[in-house]
């Protein structure tokens, strides 16, 4: 008797794997004995996820710290706030889409849930690194303190990202580890995209150990990484040409042998002015069938030669230009270990603007910029609700003057008071924001006026007041 056989996937996965669209954090993945992945929902986490309280399950989950529940709730939590226009603290209110909002960050990120919810192409974040130094702002948490004062900004700032965007986020070793393990809960593992190293410094001291750390971390996660496309450098052409005239365009000259294969891809192809035969490189096979070979010819894909060395293949095998999958390189993870995006880097750049040091540990406009190029579009919104000095801004405003784009962006700051022994505050600087502020009017003073280089500032505020 025949048997017609149907697989079909378990009602429950189907069910998993939409509430992992939703929260990520609450699923868990695992291989089974034939290396399948297998996802389970951990309930106490989703119950957590669903309240504005905390919860009293116990915290048992793989990744947890005093206080877990209690951020997870914070981001839940309703609020009674607004933003209020600032348009004295404000250049080009009228023109610019660019904002610049001051406010604790977490109260802000709810607030822009209703409008820009799921519009964010990319949000890049420089936060605390918790290493106990005394920077221009607080920079001295717990470990447990760090994560609930990072959590809840996570969890709000991945429902502003678009379905095709990506999140950048700058760490050094002190809260790595911790900041990865949260990431992969509230993005989820398989939206991990990789990691970028950046070079800090050149070689100091070694502080009695033997070792010398240089480097920091940037740790990308997509919302979801399907939709995701990375555009690194533009990909060189300069070797495709079309001397034949071929109607397809430029091509170069490309490897017409496969890794595998079978008998209906190992097969001679003569050519038929020298009459020489070929056949696959030892171990490979042809990258087609001898019914594609004869398309190939006829198209003029495949290219007889009518004279050749007796060592060459008999013909030419094109690569066309408009048939590559991508005009642009994949982003590599060490772009950053160049020496034009060390620390020094940003302090000299970050001087030549104000004329004095008005910011500790900046980070260089050249690295920011290279990632609005490398994960935005024209008209894309680029946010930054750790903004410090704003060198994001500068970046897509800079990067914007280059291809000509409509990026916008949206910097958030809280407008933390700066020490009376800093250079900022000597320089006529009170808070962090003013800063920022600054910084954008500076860096766009000689880029033109097609750029917007305006902000509009909102200021947060209790909506009764």
């Amino acid at each position: 008797m025949e048997r017609m056989q149907f697989e079909t996937q378990s009602g429950v996965a189907g069910y998993v794997d939409e509430l992992g669209k939703l929260f990520p954090n609450c699923i868990t993945e695992k291989k089974d004995a034939d290396g399948n992945i297998v996802k389970s929902v951990n309930f106490d986490m989703l119950k957590q996820l669903l309240s504005e309280e905390e919860t009293d399950s116990s915290e048992s989950y793989e990744f947890t710290w005093p206080g877990k529940k209690k951020a997870i709730a914070e981001a839940n939590r309703a609020i009674k706030m607004t933003l209020r226009a600032d348009r004295e603290k404000s250049i080009h209110w009228e023109e610019t889409k660019n904002l610049y909002i001051e406010g604790d960050n977490v109260f802000v990120l709810k607030l822009l849930q209703e409008k820009y919810f799921e519009k964010i192409k990319m949000i890049y974040i420089d936060p605390p690194y918790n290493t106990g130094s005394e920077f221009v702002y607080h920079d001295n948490f717990m470990h447990s303190e760090w994560c609930s004062m990072i959590y809840p900004r996570l969890m709000l700032a991945r429902n502003l990202l678009s379905e095709d965007g990506a999140i950048f986020i700058s760490i050094d070793d002190n809260e790595q580890a911790n900041l990865k393990k949260m990431c992969d809960e509230i993005f989820g593992e398989s939206n991990c995209v990789g990691e970028i190293i950046r070079k800090t410094k050149s070689m100091t001291g070694d502080h009695g150990s033997g070792f010398n750390l240089q480097h920091e971390s940037l740790f990308i996660y997509a919302k979801t990484i399907e939709k995701l496309t990375l555009k690194g450098e533009p990909k060189a052409f300069s070797n495709y040409s079309n001397p034949d005239n071929d109607p397809n365009g430029d091509w170069c000259s490309g490897d017409p042998s496969a890794r595998s294969g079978g008998p209906s891809t190992y097969f001679e192809i003569e050519n038929p002015y020298t009459h020489k035969k070929d056949v696959p490189p030892s171990g490979r096979y042809w990258a087609f069938s001898q019914e594609t070979l004869e398309k190939y010819i006829r198209e003029g894909k495949v290219k007889f030669k009518r004279q050749h060395k007796d060592e060459e293949r008999g013909f030419i095998f094109k690569r066309y230009k408009k048939d590559a999958i991508s005009l642009y390189n994949p982003v590599h993870s060490l772009f950053g270990a160049e020496n034009a995006y060390m620390n020094q880097a940003a302090t000299i750049e970050l001087k030549n603007i104000f004329g004095s040091d008005v910011f500790s540990y900046p980070k260089p406009v050249a690295f920011i910029k290279k990632l609005v190029q490398y994960a935005t579009d024209e008209d894309s919104i680029v946010m930054d609700f750790f903004a410090g000095s704003a060198t994001t801004a500068q970046a897509v405003i800079e990067q914007n003057a280059e291809d000509g784009g409509r990026r916008t962006f949206i910097m958030v700051q809280t407008p933390e008071e700066i020490g009376k022994r800093s250079g900022a505050y000597r320089s006529g600087f009170r808070t962090l924001c003013d800063i920022g502020r600054e910084r954008i009017r500076l860096a766009a003073e000689n880029l033109g006026d097609d750029i917007d280089s305006g902000y509009q500032t909102w200021v947060l505020e209790d909506a009764d007041s």
